[in-house]
């Protein structure tokens, strides 16, 4: 190994020994994820479709700066968290619960019990709209079944134990307020 006064070659710095972040390697690996973190969130497969494109798109804009992100797989899911959420501020949750709600319901079941399956879905999404953002959140990314608790945690800037108390919560509030529904 040479060396400069002392240095040797392996302690300098080098661009090109930079890991280099495989583009299409995130696109194959990850759009069902981000998928279904926007879907989540928007409830509309054209809207979350448009969101995962949005995504790469940031990642190709930022593509100088990615050797430095730690976890890509929770970056991109907040990148998509986000702008789901931005998006959805836009959409009044009552235009797309219904459509939602049927795509839910299966269809291999006869029309009058997808319809009442759809009309429950309706009332749950209804209730979930009332939650506190937080505990809101929290439940809508830990729908997604390959998200853990501390991945939860990174995407919101939260602790933990913050997100397993907020899910509790959320739940338990959920729950109840279905039953009391049911119950009228």
């Amino acid at each position: 190994m040479a060396s400069v006064e002392g240095w040797s070659v392996a302690s300098i710095p080098m661009e090109s020994a930079r890991p280099k972040t495989d583009f299409a390697a995130l696109v194959q690996t990850h759009p069902r994820l981000l998928f279904r973190v926007a879907h989540s969130v928007l409830r509309s497969r054209a809207e979350a479709e448009d969101v995962v494109q949005d995504v790469f798109v940031r990642i190709i804009e930022r593509r100088s700066g990615l050797h430095d992100v730690r976890d890509m797989r929770v970056w991109l899911i907040r990148i998509a968290w986000n702008l789901a959420l931005d998006r959805r501020r836009r959409i009044r949750p009552e235009q797309i619960d219904q459509d939602y709600a049927e795509n839910l319901a299966a269809s291999t079941m006869p029309a009058d019990e997808v319809l009442n399956q759809a009309q429950r879905m309706t009332s749950v999404l209804r209730e979930l709209e009332r939650l506190p953002k937080a505990e809101r959140h929290v439940l809508l990314l830990s729908a997604i079944e390959e998200l853990g608790t501390s991945e939860i945690a990174a995407v919101l800037g939260k602790s933990e134990s913050a997100v397993r108390a907020l899910v509790f919560r959320a739940m338990t509030r959920l729950r109840e307020r279905l039953e009391r529904e049911v119950s009228r």
